[in-house]
């Protein structure tokens, strides 16, 4: 009968155990020195050897003729573990074996010595699964077993064992193998089983095994029933259902140049051909952390696990994009992952996803979009007449990027030599607040004729006051970018020469942001103030007495 190869090879003693040194060596030393305990939880992700340390722990604590602290896999107790036939040793599924009756027919049963081994050893796997009951009645066990008992506990979820539980364990955290790891066992295996395979398709198993020694033999049982003769890369994307690296590249690409309609092409294609939708999400999410790396490290061939010329690829690919545009697409992905795993129509999902990604390429930090759109201003690499609608409604709550647009050098010349120097000077006349009001309209077709861009700006905001010669204006909620850009020392003293030399006054401005309170108390006061004002032209100034 035909063995599955995770079954097959099966690692027999410690120094076979792929990447679990840590926890090997711990063991083998207590066997060596018989400084054994009596409880013990194995936790970490599936896959990483937890049943099988456990197996062969039981068997080392239990051999007649340890070597090394390692089973000898010869002895009689050994051969009687390894083909079942001595019952010392006890796997149970707490999945199925979760209730408190379980946990007490289990108490009664340990109280009885080996039969023919050292130690009697219960493997509880996926311990989690026990009810708060059954725990409790393990507890007392746990805490003082008989001498000839030794519990070793097997989790996937060590966060939901009671407290009461962990602290009577000694606890080895298992961890994810290295793809370097798996790589090389499949190589070994490969070879023992006289099968030949692409390095680029052992690696593509590694990578989708997701540091689980169990699934990448599962995959590669698959591969071995899929070809007989040499395993090519591209014979592992039509098994696993993963799309080649050339059309997520091309996918990518299509989204940064705003081309949806190519970009759902090619998703079509990938489903038509037989892709699974969750797993091409992964591969989404997957190539956008590639695309992290290859933005913020130094040297991405460290971390990204690939053949260098995959490598330059992602670096090259992430030269144009905007780190904060891959991190929201990763947060995107994510959610949408989500979604798609309990979607009827996931492929819904998966277009909803590539829209959002699109119109993400046109979002940027305000702190950015501040940086290039003051540049291009001030370079006049702007057409502020056609992105004049468009600054009106980008907020600083939706920043976007606005793509330069040279003007013509002649149109440059004209605006400096319409911005004349112009001598003020005061004709002594006191002007209201009123009265400013009242000709803004005209102030800013003024600033118009001679600055287009500038009056962009200060259309948006409105006089709020005007008292010892300062003239303020204020902004709302939304037009902090118009407050800030006008802030500039070159925008601010334009704007006073030219309201000074309409008034034939030296008038200074500045620019506050206002709310809906602040407003009714300044329009409040301009109503009393142009009360007032009424007054004092009806009755004249002479018989008119201002007290405040």
């Amino acid at each position: 009968m035909y063995q599955a190869l995770y079954r097959r090879f099966r690692p027999k003693n410690f120094d076979e155990v792929l990447g679990q040194n840590h926890i090997t060596t711990t063991l083998k030393n207590q066997i060596l020195r018989d400084n054994i305990g009596h409880a013990y939880l194995f936790s970490g992700t599936r896959g990483t050897g937890k049943t099988s340390v456990a197996k062969i722990f039981a068997r080392a604590v239990n051999c007649i003729d340890s070597q090394d602290g390692n089973p000898c896999n010869n002895c009689e107790v050994c051969k009687g573990i390894l083909h079942e036939s001595i019952m010392d040793v006890i796997e149970m599924d707490a999945a199925s074996n979760n209730k408190v009756d379980d946990v007490r027919e289990l108490r009664e049963k340990v109280k009885y010595p080996p039969s023919r081994a050292r130690y009697k050893v219960y493997i509880i796997d996926e311990v989690h699964m026990l009810s708060t009951s059954a725990f409790n009645a393990l507890l007392k066990t746990l805490e003082e077993p008989p001498k000839h008992l030794i519990f070793i506990l097997a989790t996937t979820e060590s966060e939901k064992l009671p407290q009461t539980i962990l602290s009577r364990c000694q606890r080895f955290d298992f961890k994810r193998i290295t793809t370097e790891d798996i790589i090389k066992n499949l190589n070994n295996i490969c070879n023992e089983i006289d099968f030949k395979a692409e390095e680029s398709a052992l690696k593509l198993i590694a990578r989708n095994s997701d540091g689980a020694m169990r699934d990448a033999l599962s995959l590669l049982d698959q591969c071995v029933s899929f070809r007989e003769g040499v395993l090519s890369y591209e014979d592992v994307l039509d098994i696993l259902g993963i799309a080649n690296n050339d059309l997520i590249f091309s996918l990518v690409d299509n989204i940064e140049d705003k081309n949806l309609e190519e970009s759902l092409n090619i998703l079509d294609n990938i489903i038509q051909n037989g892709k699974d939708i969750n797993q091409f999400i992964k591969d989404l999410v997957y190539h956008f952390r590639n695309l992290m790396i290859a933005k913020t490290s130094k040297d991405s061939s460290d971390i990204i696990d690939l053949e260098m010329e995959t490598v330059k690829r992602y670096e090259n690919q992430a030269k144009s994009l905007c780190l904060d545009f891959i991190l929201k697409s990763i947060q995107i992905l994510n959610e949408g992952e989500n979604q798609a795993k309990w979607s009827s129509q996931p492929r819904i999902i998966l277009e909803m996803m590539i829209v959002k990604l699109i119109s993400l390429t046109d979002e940027y930090s305000l702190e950015e979009r501040l940086d290039r759109l003051e540049e291009m201003i001030q370079n006049g690499n702007v057409n502020v007449e056609e992105k004049n609608r468009e600054i009106q409604k980008k907020t600083v709550e939706r920043p976007y990027e606005y793509k330069e647009q040279k003007i013509e050098k002649s149109k440059i010349k004209k605006e400096e030599k319409k911005e004349e120097v112009v001598e003020i000077v005061d004709d002594g006349k006191d002007i209201s607040f009123n009265e400013i009001k009242d000709k803004w309209p005209n102030i800013l077709k003024e600033i118009k004729s001679k600055r287009v861009s500038t009056q962009a700006l200060l259309k948006e905001g409105e006089p709020l006051s005007y008292e010892n010669k300062m003239l303020t204006i204020g902004y709302g909620d939304g037009f902090g970018f118009h407050k800030q850009a006008l802030e500039k020392d070159h925008n601010r003293e334009f704007i006073e020469k030219t309201i000074s030399s309409f008034f034939n006054k030296n008038i200074r401005v500045k620019f506050v942001m206002t709310n809906s309170i602040e407003k009714k108390e300044v329009k409040k006061n301009n109503e009393i103030e142009k009360m007032t004002q009424e007054v004092v032209d009806f009755f004249g100034k002479d018989l008119v007495r201002i007290k405040k």
